[in-house]
């Protein structure tokens, strides 16, 4: 039967997506990449900034330090995700989830029962297909991560699915914010859909931070909601794919964010340290944007591949489409 553990911090960056020293290895990839890292510490540093940094250097300079950002980056947003929680209130999150599950559900299984065919008419391996799907379907490389060894994934696979996810949220983080100031979207619809139509945590939470305080909220509890998933989507990952005595990870920065919700709602004691905290989880989430976007090398666009991607550039339009119709519609 398949176990459920805790899980240990995952990468939140593809496999293959270090830039390494290469030629350019020196002092000057090494003071650059501190320059910007002090400036993502400032009050003018945003989440889009700090990718878009990030993404500059991976293209250029190359990243100096990329087994420090692939170990530390998961971490970092998991810790600031849980920061997070301290300026949440428990009440208001559980409406907003309510609001989200059937946008949760249907989602969810609509992209995989898409993915499935999608991925047949475009040739794709059955796991690869999986996995991009998994990984549009619920929360990025966490879903990844999570479903890759239920399947028996080759690390190839592995990096081509996670490359596909996160250039499609660096590109999410983007043009959301835009998109929903030029649809007049309030912040809960806003927050709504981007725990929905995009991929991974960071950039829900990024995109939704450059949006506003209350898209922000409900963007990160539906997200994590959603993310929950991961543990009966890998269930029946195993049993379709007939796996047996597998491991699935649960996400446990999900309880802390919960635990810092319920303290900040029912603890006034909390209250006065609340604020400093939903700031350092801020900062930590503009680095960790950072961090993504030095991992994001040419070589790891080059190496996803023209079907992966246009599977994973597919099954995002009609979830981002679907959502957005019926988000702005209700």
């Amino acid at each position: 039967m398949p176990q459920v553990l805790p899980a240990k911090p995952e990468t939140a960056v593809p496999a293959s997506g270090s830039a390494g020293p290469g030629p350019h290895a020196g002092l000057l990839p090494k003071v650059v990449f501190g320059l910007l890292l002090a400036f993502c510490l400032t009050p003018w540093a945003s989440p889009p900034v700090a990718l878009a940094l990030g993404l500059v250097l991976a293209q250029t300079l190359g990243n100096p330090f990329p087994v420090f950002t692939k170990k530390y980056t998961a971490k970092l947003l998991q810790f600031s995700v849980i920061g997070l929680g301290f300026g949440l209130n428990a009440h208001a999150a559980v409406q907003a989830g309510r609001e989200g599950i059937l946008f949760t559900i249907v989602s969810i299984f609509g992209t995989l029962v898409l993915g499935y065919f999608a991925g047949r008419w475009l040739k794709l391996g059955r796991v690869l297909t999986h996995l991009i799907s998994c990984g549009t379907a619920i929360c990025g490389g966490s879903a990844i991560a999570a479903v890759g060894p239920v399947v028996g994934a080759k690390d190839e696979e592995m990096s081509v699915a996670l490359g596909t996810v996160f250039v499609l949220n660096a590109v999410a983080l983007f043009a959301f914010p835009p998109i929903g100031h030029a649809l007049a979207m309030s912040q809960q619809q806003f927050g709504l859909w981007c725990a929905i139509a995009i991929h991974d945590t960071s950039s829900v939470v990024g995109a939704a931070a450059a949006y506003g305080s209350e898209a922000l909220g409900v963007a990160t509890t539906v997200k994590l909601a959603r993310a929950l998933w991961i543990i009966p989507v890998a269930l029946g990952t195993a049993y379709f794919f007939k796996q047996k005595d597998v491991k699935v990870k649960l996400p446990w920065f999900i309880l802390g964010f919960i635990g810092a919700m319920l303290l900040n709602t029912y603890v006034p004691a909390t209250h006065a340290v609340g604020p400093w905290l939903v700031q350092l989880a801020r900062l930590g989430l503009v680095v960790t944007l950072f961090f993504i976007g030095a991992g994001l090398s040419f070589k790891t666009i080059k190496a996803v591949g023209l079907r992966p991607f246009a599977l994973g550039v597919l099954l995002w339009v009609v979830i981002s489409a679907a959502s957005l119709y019926v988000i702005v519609k209700l």
